[in-house]
């Protein structure tokens, strides 16, 4: 799950191409940013982030070519969202892009419950619409999300895919959608999904309809930005091609790990490099899932603890933010990764999420970008046991390929996700905004006081974790 520019809220309307077929070439998606919202615990987003990967209890039940799409980047880089549309004649929302799941589902009219302000999908001005009689829960941390399974015309960056499966929202719970947002647009493979469907840009690609099978992001910082930017332009998806002015170089391509199946976008990380000091990561301990959806780096138990005793000063939270590592704001943050190939630098500014208190000895201290995600997640088959998210991909053009299946990195192009003009370093933003609730205070067990405002980018992450994830 938030870095973004000066100052600036934009409203920006993502540009995507209304020809009857797209055309040979890349068409590029904007993406887009919003501002956060309240926060309710950390426990139940960790949970939440637990359930998206298979660790807990949620789950489900069922009764040749290219386009660039701008993105949205919401909530100082908690996530992005780009504009598709569904629906006889076609009605737009914006539905965050999401690699860590496979399910298209928007809010409806129908939808008493929904919180969000995102626009709600009408089925009867919809003349393509098909219901079924089947229905959908998802579960999350923070709720669920039910509806009704129904087909209809969907379309992204120039793209049509009649007769899309996907999830009409009828029931949606507080704390699940975040403002200015209709829904999600699963990125994985089909054997993530809930609807046991193609995702949509799979069906592209064995309808070769793709002029390449992959799709890549550029995701622009804002977490930098010396105030809560509410909405603005967040990077670039290409859907079917690269878009080679945003990289510089060449993409590394590195496989899917051996015997892994296409569900997540996996990867092996070999090693992280912290404050100089390079930790080797075990296979078994290394399968990473490359996750557009998910705000931070989560990582083992014992990966986090390791990275953090590098860092003088830090230390591991305890009782409600269990799980979450701080250390002194005066201290720059280096770090970088590798899955085998290139070791990739993460900007301090994506390692330092802003201040959460001052400890006993009234040391200002801040949230460090990567988490503790639990021991025990990685022991299922085909579980990641580290999920890799915006505070690294902000550092790397993307790109997500599906023949021969990988992920590909590649240097940022000159002047890409610089520190935004005006800003004065990671901005502490008032605690409200994610979920609807607010952020608990610490507890004397942490070692840290009560701080009444939280950086931006830590409100998003908990928005991210409790509000967007799909348990396939």
């Amino acid at each position: 799950m938030i870095p973004l520019v000066a100052l600036l809220v934009l409203s920006v309307v993502p540009f995507v191409l209304s020809a009857p077929q797209p055309t040979p070439d890349p068409i590029h998606m904007p993406l887009l940013r919003r501002d956060s919202r309240s926060v309710e615990d950390l426990p139940k987003a960790l949970a939440a982030l637990k359930a998206k990967y298979r660790i807990g209890s949620s789950k489900t039940k069922r009764a040749g070519n290219s386009a660039s799409i701008p993105l949205i980047d919401e909530q100082n880089d908690s996530s992005y969202s780009g504009q598709v549309t569904l629906g006889t004649p076609p009605q737009t929302f914006q539905v965050i892009l999401d690699t860590g799941s496979s399910d298209l589902w928007v809010i409806t009219t129908s939808c008493t419950t929904c919180s969000s302000d995102g626009t709600p999908f009408d089925p009867s001005k919809s003349s393509s619409y098909k219901a079924s009689n089947s229905q959908l829960t998802i579960n999350y941390g923070s709720g669920s999300v039910e509806g009704t399974v129904a087909e209809d015309t969907v379309s992204c960056g120039g793209f049509t895919v009649p007769n899309q499966e996907f999830l009409a929202a009828t029931t949606v719970d507080d704390n699940v959608l975040a403002p200015g947002v209709s829904g999600i647009m699963g990125l994985g493979f089909q054997p993530l999904s809930s609807l046991q469907v193609s995702p949509f840009w799979q069906t592209l690609y064995t309808g070769n309809m793709l002029s390449e099978p992959l799709f890549g992001f550029y995701l622009e910082r804002w977490d930098t930005s010396s105030t809560v930017v509410a909405e603005a332009a967040g990077g670039s998806f290409t859907l079917g091609g690269t878009n080679t002015s945003l990289y510089t170089g060449d993409i590394e391509y590195i496989d899917m790990p051996s015997g892994s199946t296409p569900s997540y976008w996996l990867q092996q990380v070999s090693t992280f490099t912290i404050q100089g000091r390079t930790l080797q990561i075990s296979s078994s301990q290394g399968l990473a899932a490359i996750d557009t959806g998910t705000t931070l780096i989560g990582a083992p138990t014992s990966a986090v603890s390791e990275i953090w005793s590098a860092v003088p000063g830090a230390e591991a939270l305890t009782g409600q933010y269990a799980g979450i590592y701080a250390f002194p704001c005066t201290t720059t943050v280096t770090a970088s990764i590798s899955f085998g190939g290139t070791n990739w630098p993460i900007s301090s500014d994506d390692m330092d999420l802003g201040e959460v208190g001052t400890n006993s000895a009234g040391t200002p201290m801040c949230i460090g970008g990567v988490f503790d995600i639990g021991s025990t997640v990685g022991t299922g088959s085909g579980v990641p046991a580290w999920i890799v998210g915006d505070t690294f991909l902000k550092n790397v053009y993307t790109v997500f390929r599906a023949n021969p299946a990988s992920v590909g990195f590649a240097t940022l192009a000159s002047g890409l996700n610089t520190t935004p003009s005006g800003s004065s370093g990671t901005s502490p933003a008032s605690i409200t905004g994610t979920n609807g609730v607010p952020f608990p205070s610490p507890t004397t067990s942490s070692g840290l006081s009560s701080h009444q405002r939280l950086s931006a980018f830590l409100a998003a992450f908990v928005t991210l974790l409790v509000g967007y994830i799909l348990a396939p």
